[in-house]
């Protein structure tokens, strides 16, 4: 399927629209040729022959007809743009439909730069194409073809004298087509940098405050900028070396009229009126040629547009989210039977290695390890943001796999390392996962996770927008509202990674006093550095690079007196050996 193909799936919807417009596209190309018929008449009649009773009525008609085209080209101008505006708006919705489809694998190698390009540029390339690449073409090409017929009528020797330049003009045509094709597609990969670049930038603008690295940053926008300038240039180049060709064969045509219709009508072969009207389809024939290379460039933009987002829609996830029904909620066991997994771009390292354990209604599973030992990985398969390369995962007794996504979603909240808010209000952020829990239900959440004190004492409460991503908010109370949000969902298996990290001891002992009742019929799954947070859970395991090294309650692993126990000694300020057992 070529991109006119693709592309008109979208267009379709207007095609009554559409078909309204190319009538009126025909309409008023027949309105375009009675004016310089009209004014060779005038010359011929009017002026060479007196009859001066014709002029008024000639005059009445040429207004008349270019008051009636005026009307009749803005009103198929509008039809199209009206397309183009519909075709971009389904496109849109369909990237975004696709971009929410779309899982954690292709967002962990897909720049978001890239994904802004498309929405944006690209997307606006292809309504202009739509909107106005497409009616003038369809004009240049009727012009082209009425102007051939009518000239031809009027002297077909001139007319021939005029199409022999045409042959010229197509193969300049395509020389061009053929250099600004790549140079399109290099544009688009410049922006996308460009974009990516810029969005990073301003996500870390504190960042780079923080670091006085401004001036670097500068330099590296300028160098992104520069290339994407020094590719629209060599676009540049192309243009400049072929429209001057194309520019001059069109106007040649003026030339070949003037010389060769003039000896004509010397010769007695051609009235002068006739030259005069042939004169006035010139342009007909001229608009054409001098277009053709504007519109092969914007073409060459349209595909290399059609390149990107056609590759995003084609995107297929790795999980699909299923419309199936689940019909009863999930309890909340879970259990890992020598699981293993590996990214899908780096199969020669693996991240879990035959991990097994199994988690009860009611449990609490303490997840601990160093930074890279593959605890959010292993949380992750729970919820199916991956699958797992060979085991199994089963919740309730049954492969993850067989149930319907979004439903096991449903049952599933996850409180995330890396705490986003939304530029919204602190109520609607923590009722994000459950959108109809009432007022009173939000505050009780938030007083589990200790985040109404605080809320209470902003000027508009529970109502106060967060900036974007949070900004003006303090790691904990992300924290703490992000874990609110977690609990209001209700859900059946709580995921909490390294949630409390940015807390004080004394406010994460009040969290987990609080948590431990609400989450009796819930599996709990808590990724901690502090042992603290994990010492009270029902299982602990410990992580060493993508291995469960050891596995048990805080009592058991203590009396192993391994890895586990190492760490214990550390947080606890005690050297090998001055602990007397477990505490």
């Amino acid at each position: 399927m070529n991109n006119y193909q693709w592309i008109w799936q979208f267009v379709r919807p207007n095609k009554k629209r559409l078909g309204l417009a190319l009538i009126l596209i025909l309409v008023n190309a027949v309105l375009i040729l009675i004016n310089p018929y009209l004014t060779g008449v005038l010359v011929d009649q009017v002026i060479d022959n007196k009859k001066l009773n014709l002029l008024v009525p000639i005059l009445i008609v040429m207004v008349g007809v270019t008051l009636v085209r005026t009307t009749v080209r803005y009103t198929y101008q509008i039809l199209f743009e009206r397309t183009g505006q519909n075709t971009v708006y389904d496109l849109k919705q369909a990237l975004y439909r696709k971009l929410q489809e779309l899982d954690f694998d292709f967002f962990n190698h897909t720049r978001v730069g890239d994904i802004m390009a498309r929405m944006t540029g690209d997307t606006d390339a292809i309504r202009h194409f739509v909107s106005w690449v497409d009616y003038q073409t369809i004009e240049c090409v009727i012009w082209f073809i009425c102007a051939i017929v009518v000239m031809g009528w009027i002297s077909w020797p001139l007319m021939l004298a005029l199409v022999a330049v045409t042959p010229l003009i197509f193969i300049f045509t395509v020389l061009m087509a053929k250099k600004a094709r790549p140079l399109f597609l290099e544009i688009r990969e410049s922006f996308s940098r460009l974009n990516s670049m810029v969005e990073e930038n301003i996500g870390g603008n504190r960042v780079v405050k923080a670091f006085t690295r401004e001036d670097y940053e500068i330099q590296k926008f300028n160098e992104h900028n520069e290339d994407y300038k020094r590719r629209n240039m060599d676009s540049a180049n192309v243009s400049k070396k072929y429209l001057p060709w194309l520019d001059g064969f069109a106007s040649s045509l003026t030339i070949i009229t003037i010389v060769f219709g003039g000896s004509l009508v010397i010769a007695g072969k051609m009235t002068l009126g006739d030259l005069v009207a042939f004169n006035g389809y010139l342009w007909m024939l001229n608009q054409p040629m001098r277009m053709s290379g504007w519109l092969i460039n914007d073409v060459q933009r349209f595909n290399a547009s059609c390149v990107k987002i056609r590759q995003m829609l084609g995107t297929a996830p790795k999980i699909l989210l299923e419309d199936k029904q689940l019909q009863e909620r999930i309890k909340g066991d879970v259990k890992f039977e020598n699981v293993s997994f590996h990214f899908s771009d780096d199969p020669t390292h693996t991240v879990l290695h035959d991990i097994s354990f199994t988690a009860h209604v009611g449990q609490t599973v303490g997840i601990l390890g160093e930074t890279g030992a593959g605890k959010t990985t292993l949380v992750n398969l729970i919820a199916r943001f991956y699958d797992p390369t060979s085991g199994v995962v089963e919740i309730d007794q049954q492969n993850a796999k067989t149930y319907p996504i979004r439903k096991l979603r449903e049952s599933i909240a996850m409180v995330m390392q890396d705490v986003f808010l939304f530029s919204d209000t602190i109520s609607d952020n923590i009722a994000f996962g459950n959108p109809q829990a009432p007022d009173n239900f939000i505050r009780k959440m938030a007083n589990i996770a200790d985040a109404d004190s605080f809320i209470s004492k902003m000027p508009e409460g529970y109502e106060t927008i967060v900036g974007e991503r949070g900004v003006g908010l303090s790691g904990g109370q992300k924290q703490r509202i992000s874990l609110a949000r977690a609990l209001v969902k209700d859900p059946s298996i709580l995921i909490l990674d390294d949630t409390t990290s940015a807390v004080d001891m004394e406010t994460e002992t009040k969290i987990q006093k609080e948590l431990t009742q609400l989450t009796e019929k819930k599996t709990t799954f808590i990724i901690a550095h502090r042992i603290s947070s994990v010492r009270d859970a029902d299982l602990i395991l410990m992580m060493e690079k993508g291995h469960v090294v050891e596995q048990g309650t805080h009592e058991e692993l203590v009396a192993l007196k391994g890895k586990y126990y190492e760490v214990y000694q550390k947080q606890l300020g005690l050297s090998g050996g001055e602990t007397n057992g477990p505490k």
